[in-house]
This record gives structure tokens, C-alpha cells and sequence, in this order.
């Protein structure tokens, strides 16, 4: 006899995640939880080190360099690849066979892009909500099928 595909649900946003299943019962269960350590850090705190410093290559005058990229952001992008890895992780102790992923629009198209290839094959839908803050046993109404 087949066993019935495991969904679970990955809900996200920018520096909180939590993966969410289903038990026999019908009501969902968060299995783990993640939380950036940069969620509540202020821009101007992310960045504290001195900035790099070079010389020209002509003249004897030394400057500072900037960041490329805003360093909220790219905390945000580096907590969402640790989501995305720990899926991967979880799929390979084969944890879930089907996922749902869950979060607001910018943070679902970030979120897609880390996955990995056989973790992005195996999204069955994406809802772009923000459920990180809603506790399980609210999650059916907004995770129920219509």
C-alpha cells in the first residue's frame, strides 16, 4: 500500500521562519522554529566594524570602502538561505515529501530563489501571506483548502 505524501509548510518572512505540519489529527504542529539574530539590529548596528581601508595606487592617500549592498538586506538574504538549507536537510532525512511555502511577496521570490533544485520541485503551492506571528491553532483558517 502507498503512504499518503507528508506536506509540510515553510512560513516566512524576512527574520522569522517556522516549518508547520499536518499530524493525524488534522491540526498543524510547528516542528521547528528559526529567528535571525539581526531581526532587531538596526541598520547602523549590523555594519560596527570599521570600514576596509586601501590605498590608491597612485599618491600616498588612503580611503575607506563603503559596502556594496544595504547590510539589512543582505542579513535578510543570508537567513533566508539558512531556511532554505535547513529544508533541504529536513527533505533529506526524509521528513516531508511535498511543501508549501508561505510568506509575503518579496520575501517568497527570495525565498524561492535559495532552494535548492529537488526542494524547489517538490513545491506543491505558495501563499503569500504573512502567518509567521499566527499560532498554530489559527492556521487553519488561512491554510485551509478552498
Amino acid at each position: 500500500m502507498k503512504r499518503k505524501a507528508k506536506l509540510w509548510y515553510a512560513v516566512a518572512d524576512g527574520g522569522r521562519a517556522r516549518f508547520v505540519e499536518r499530524d493525524e489529527d488534522g491540526a498543524f504542529r510547528t516542528v521547528t522554529n528559526f529567528e535571525s539574530t539581526d531581526l532587531h539590529a538596526r541598520t547602523r548596528d549590523l555594519g560596527t566594524d570599521r570600514p576596509t581601508r586601501v590605498r590608491d595606487r597612485a599618491g600616498g592617500g588612503r580611503h575607506s570602502v563603503e559596502p556594496r549592498s544595504d547590510l539589512k538586506q543582505q542579513a535578510k538574504e543570508d537567513f533566508l538561505k539558512t531556511v532554505a538549507d535547513a529544508l533541504a536537510a529536513e527533505h533529506g532525512r526524509g521528513q516531508f515529501d511535498q511543501l508549501m511555502l508561505v510568506a509575503p511577496p518579496g520575501v517568497l521570490a527570495e525565498l524561492k530563489q535559495k532552494l535548492a533544485k529537488p526542494i524547489a520541485d517538490i513545491v506543491v503551492k505558495d501563499l503569500q501571506k504573512d502567518l509567521t506571528r499566527v499560532p498554530d491553532h489559527e492556521l487553519p483558517e488561512h491554510l485551509a483548502p478552498r
